[in-house]
């Protein structure tokens, strides 16, 4: 994937973008967005709080997508000008979890807007490691305005 060749956001300027704060900030890079796809992507380590004997679990593949999908917004509202709204999970669907990820993988997401209605963003999402696919799912999420 040549959007994974070089981040346009990353390290501690991922905190501008996102009002998660360690220790649960589960996003490591910003690649930027194509074609209404935004791509991020995570370095899995044993400092994680999701990590759990060498393997990252569920509840932090689900969180990893949402914080991508805040990113998105982030990168969006900061580029127009306007305060990072606080997003919240409305629902999860169709999540397919095939695979998870190791201390040393670095996963990759690309985060897909499917509708947006007012304070409504409807997206899904696929992570992968390598040319793997981990997991994808559906989201439907609510931005405090």
């Amino acid at each position: 994937m040549g959007v994974f060749e070089k981040a346009i956001i990353s390290g501690d300027d991922i905190l501008n973008y996102i009002p998660q704060r360690e220790p649960i900030v589960m996003v490591d890079c910003f690649y930027g967005i194509v074609d209404n796809v935004s791509f991020s992507s995570l370095d899995v380590n044993p400092e994680n709080i999701f990590v759990k004997n060498g393997i990252l679990d569920e509840c932090g593949l689900i969180e990893h997508i949402a914080q991508s999908a805040a990113l998105r917004v982030g990168y969006i509202c900061i580029s127009e000008g306007r305060d990072v709204p606080v997003g919240f999970i409305g629902s999860v669907d169709k999540m397919s979890i095939h695979s998870l990820p190791v201390d040393g993988d670095t996963i990759k997401t690309g985060i897909f807007l499917e509708q947006e209605i007012m304070n409504i963003s409807l997206i899904s999402a696929q992570v992968k490691h390598d040319d793997t696919l981990l997991a994808e799912c559906k989201m439907k999420i609510y931005l405090q305005q």
